[in-house]
Parts: structure tokens; sequence; C-alpha cells
């Protein structure tokens, strides 16, 4: 059951965001993350698979989107020799009307918390159906990784590459997830501290961030 789902579900910029903890000498609001053009870094796919815990705020803007991606379908279901359980499925309403862009809306626009129980833990193979749509430009080395953490130890780190992706079209990215095999006491304090383990979704177009997305999980009986 996810608890709340972002109407984005789940890029030629540089993303001028970074952590608190690596601006000590740098004045903060708490709202307002944009840096001077002196202290910018680009985000790149090496940046984000070296990290070693969520990041502290997002990393690129909204406003990054250029290509006008769109999440409007995600399903996740449990693979087995058996055949498949669905776990998740949703849809965007197709008379939604789509807000603007706008950097000043809330974070939670892009956040969803999901609550999946203890059984979710024992699945070894996890397949992925997402559907989205695309706007006037072509998508070249669309890919996402994803960084699964407990705390500050990470679990998985995922990556995956779509070639290509034609303008104004609609596509499903279906994706395999092998799972890990957890030490049981990890395991156990997953499970005993729900909302303690967190993802980054990190998607690019030819390396540079375009969207980041971030998601709260549960594992506590439901």
């Amino acid at each position: 059951q996810a608890l709340h789902r972002t109407a984005n579900f789940g890029p030629a910029i540089l993303c001028p965001l970074r952590s608190r903890a690596a601006l000590p000498d740098l004045s903060w609001d708490g709202q307002q993350f944009w840096l001077s053009v002196s202290v910018t870094m680009e985000i790149t796919p090496d940046y984000v698979n070296s990290l070693t815990s969520p990041t502290d705020t997002f990393l690129c803007p909204l406003s990054a989107n250029i290509y006008k991606i769109d999440f409007i379908a995600f399903k996740i279901r449990a693979l087995s020799d058996e055949g498949e359980t669905v776990l998740f499925d949703i849809r965007k309403d197709p008379d939604e009307e789509e807000p603007p862009i706008d950097d000043d809306l809330d974070d939670s626009v892009r956040s969803i918390k999901y609550h999946f129980g203890p059984k979710f833990l024992k699945y070894p193979t996890i397949g992925t159906s997402l559907e989205f749509t695309v706007g006037e430009y072509p998508l070249h080395n669309f890919r996402m990784i994803e960084r699964h953490y407990f705390r500050d130890i990470l679990i998985k780190s995922y990556d995956f590459t779509m070639p290509f992706v034609m303008p104004h079209s609609n596509n499903t990215w279906e994706v395999i997830y092998t799972m890990p095999e957890l030490d049981p006491d990890l395991k156990q304090a997953i499970i005993e501290c729900p909302w303690e383990t967190r993802s980054d979704s990190f998607y690019f177009v030819q390396d540079q961030l375009v969207m980041h997305n971030k998601a709260d999980y549960n594992y506590a009986p439901q």
C-alpha cells in the first residue's frame, strides 16, 4: 500500500544543490537551496553512485525536466516460477490537468511513502512497469540510478539505461530487480524501524540530471 504518490510517481543543466552538511560556511534558511555560481557543481552519475547515504535535499529543481518527462502509470509486482503477484498499481487520471512546473512547489510533489509489510523482503525478484510520456525532445541514454539505504547503510544500488526515446511518445519501461540477500539482523532492524529505509531515484539524459525523486519505506506488519 502506498500512502502518498506524487504526480510524477517515482533533463542539460547544472543542478546547484548540495547537502547542508557540505556547506558549513554558507547561510541556510531552510527553504532557498540555490547557491551562487561559484559553488555550484554538476551532479553526474559517478557522483550519485558514490553517495553513502540519502541526500538531504533534492539535487535538481523541478525545472530541470526540460524534456517534459511525465510518469503516468506505475506497477510493482513480485515474480516467481508460479507467476506474479501485483503489489502496487497506480495510473494518473487522464483528465487530470497537469500543473505548470514551478520550482517553488513543496518537495512532497516528488516524494512517496510505501507500506509494503515484512513479506516484501522475502521476494527474491521484483518487477516494475513505468509508463511515461515525453515532450518535443528525444531522450538519448535515459538512465535511472536508484540507491536504497537503511539509515546510512547502502543496501542496494540499481542502474538501468534506455538508449533512446522518441519525442512525443508514450513508453513503458520494464525493470527487473534482483533483491539483495539481507543479513537476518539487518532485515529485522528494517522491519522494526518503519520509514528509516529510503531511496533516491536519479534520472539522467546524456549524463545530465533531469529528475530526482525520493521514497520512504515501511516493512512493519500492516
